[in-house]
């Protein structure tokens, strides 16, 4: 039954998904979004047999490949309807929304989203809002995974570490101005290879070269040196004739 005054009331199964503690300190935690599903169920007069979660998932993994949404997939019966909080929450994909849409439909199964004002899946014109606001939000996805590249590209311009492995030619420095770690310039090294490099040293005999001066060097580590002094890196304070030994990546 369809309508939530019908004497067999239709049974209902939560979804929730939170991807990371910021989510959390902004209020859209599980406990938040069960507590929202159980107030949509007692409203709509749907019988709630379980509220499906899946804790640290990114929007991005399709929804049958998430722990959580794979199993209320295969419970989900004729007649029953899946009950979610906001559309960001089960979808961040906009492809992923529309075959999944369309396998519910198929299977008579309803999706009800809260930010959307109830069941997705009774009219053209509901499905139609569901398609426009999926192809937004994934856009959105693409924004915030654009600007995030953006400012890593400009830290790293500015010499900024941005953690892993230490570049061969380079050492790390805390910036006084700041308090922050900075890839500082191993001057007397980058003079070192690029004097092997033109006495025409291979990238493995370049390698051994420094490793018996004291460097974790490894002849990729020697290649991607060569290539940043033929082509510079955007400059950084040099760590004039330090001699600093450190790791190769």
């Amino acid at each position: 039954m369809r309508s939530g005054n019908a004497a067999i009331k239709r049974k209902a199964f939560g979804y929730c998904r939170c991807s990371t503690e910021a989510q959390s300190e902004r209020g859209d935690t599980l406990e938040a979004q069960k507590r929202a599903i159980q107030l949509v169920c007692e409203l709509e007069g749907f019988e709630l047999v379980e509220i499906y979660s899946d804790p640290a998932i990114s929007g991005s993994v399709p929804f049958a490949s998430r722990p959580g949404g794979a199993q209320l997939l295969s419970v989900a019966d004729a007649e029953n309807i899946i009950v979610s909080t906001k559309l960001d929450r089960v979808f961040r994909d906009a492809h992923d929304a529309s075959g999944t849409l369309k396998i519910l439909k198929k299977r008579n199964v309803g999706l009800y989203l809260r930010d959307l004002g109830g069941d997705v899946t009774m009219s053209n014109v509901s499905s139609l809002v569901f398609g426009l606001l999926s192809n937004v939000a994934e856009f959105e996805r693409s924004r915030i995974a654009e600007r995030i590249r953006d400012v890593k590209k400009s830290q790293r311009s500015s010499g900024r570490y941005m953690g892993g492995g230490v570049p061969l030619g380079f050492a790390l420095e805390t910036d006084p101005s700041t308090g922050k770690l900075m890839l500082m310039v191993d001057a007397e090294l980058q003079a070192e290879a690029r004097k092997l490099k033109e006495q025409g040293y291979s990238a493995r005999l370049a390698a051994g070269s420094l490793k018996a001066q004291g460097y974790a060097a490894s002849h990729k580590s020697v290649l991607r040196l060569w290539q940043q002094l033929v082509e510079p890196l955007p400059p950084t304070a040099a760590c004039a004739g330090s001699g600093v030994r450190q790791s190769s990546t």
